[in-house]
């Protein structure tokens, strides 16, 4: 398995932040953030995002909160995911 380091939310204070990586061969985005409070857990538990779809927060998943600051840097990890994934074929 192969990271690529997008970047780290520019408001760090050296400690654990919002980060996001490329996974280069399934070109998946891999984030790192704080994880939702439960406020907001239990909003997105609870919608109905999509009719007909399930609610609630499967045991192997998490809600985390990504800094507006950060869109910038998830725009180039979409590109670079984009990217990967016709180097390998892989469009999904």
């Amino acid at each position: 398995m192969t990271l690529r380091f997008v970047g780290i939310d520019p408001n760090t204070g050296g400690e654990g932040s919002p980060t996001v990586w490329v996974e280069e061969e399934s070109a998946d985005l891999v984030l790192q953030g704080e994880e939702a409070d439960e406020l907001l857990q239990a909003l997105v538990g609870s919608t109905e995002w999509v009719a007909g779809h399930k609610t609630g927060i499967p045991a192997h998943e998490r809600v985390i909160r990504i800094p507006a600051r950060m869109v910038p840097i998830l725009r180039e990890a979409c590109n670079a995911a984009e990217r990967a994934a016709a180097e390998h074929h892989d469009v999904r």
